[in-house]
């Protein structure tokens, strides 16, 4: 996991920022937007909502920034305060300026964060890349967690197919052109459709160099010293994850743990079926509140 993610140049840079900029223009929630540092470097995270329960803390997914809420930003926010931060070492406004060097790196990043916006407690919620750094901090210290919720966390409780692995790799060799970006989309998440604002955000993004590494599977003793609240969802027809075998896993290991499988949807439940997932999240969070005042 060593090393320092940057964009491949400085012309990169620029584009990534337009498109950036273009999609943040598009957000139909008021957003306040701060700049925390931290010991990886300083760290962009969007605020919107209002409310006094425990806030959550959205993680996004690779390729993703503190944007990727855009769409269930409202949903999110309609009780609460919401912290949607770019993860440090990937695509975004965040510079990171020290190596995450081992996995509970990402669990001391995220209490430097919370310290930094004043969280005394917070839910964090991860989708796909962010369910493993979501993961991460359970597993290494939750000590300021009222819950945490994966959704769709490839690699993390089953082997990923080798055949997944090597067709990522196949597009990645490809490039962005639209052609790719396109077949990609349609292998990875079917039944999504990007707009052309997410689209072009999503092609700059792939000039980012990431180095803090990928998923890894869980030991068993892992599963079982998590001792949050865990609320864990697949898509039934997800290519990231054997959703059955990750729930038989969980039950064996971790029968405190919710679980949550949709039929007829796959990796890109979040944008399939937005209201079904962010109400069932809601749902669980608000069962494990135990902060009754957080900033407004």
């Amino acid at each position: 996991m060593a090393g320092i993610g940057r964009f491949r140049n400085d012309a990169a840079l620029e584009r990534y920022m337009r498109a950036y900029e273009a999609l943040a223009a598009s957000w139909s929630v008021p957003t306040q937007t701060v700049d925390v540092p931290t010991s990886f470097g300083p760290t962009h995270v969007h605020r919107w909502g209002s409310g006094s329960r425990t806030p959550i803390v959205l993680l996004h997914p690779i390729g993703g920034s503190g944007l990727y809420w855009r769409d269930v930003a409202a949903q999110f926010g309609s009780d609460r305060v919401v912290y949607a931060p770019d993860t440090i070492g990937t695509a975004g406004r965040s510079v990171q300026t020290a190596p995450l060097r081992r996995e509970a790196d990402f669990a001391v990043w995220l209490d430097e964060v919370l310290d930094g916006l004043g969280v005394e407690r917070a839910h964090v919620v991860g989708y796909s890349h962010g369910a493993w750094h979501a993961g991460a901090v359970a597993l290494h210290d939750a000590s300021r967690l009222d819950s945490v919720t994966l959704i769709e966390p490839g690699g993390v409780f089953v082997k990923p197919s080798w055949r997944v692995l090597v067709k990522m790799l196949s597009f990645g060799m490809r490039g962005k052109s639209d052609e790719n970006m396109r077949r990609i989309a349609e292998w990875l998440t079917p039944g999504v459709r990007l707009d052309d604002l997410e689209t072009a955000y999503a092609k700059e993004a792939l000039s980012y160099r990431m180095k803090i590494g990928w998923a890894r599977l869980l030991t068993d003793e892992e599963i079982r010293s998590i001792t949050v609240a865990t609320l864990v969802i697949f898509g039934a027809e997800t290519i990231v994850a054997d959703p059955e075998a990750a729930v038989r896993r969980l039950a064996e290991h971790f029968p405190e743990a919710e679980t949550e499988i949709y039929p007829e949807v796959g990796h890109g439940i979040l944008n399939q079926i937005p209201e079904q997932v962010t109400r069932r999240v809601l749902e669980f969070v608000q069962r494990h509140d135990r902060l009754m005042s957080s900033p407004e």
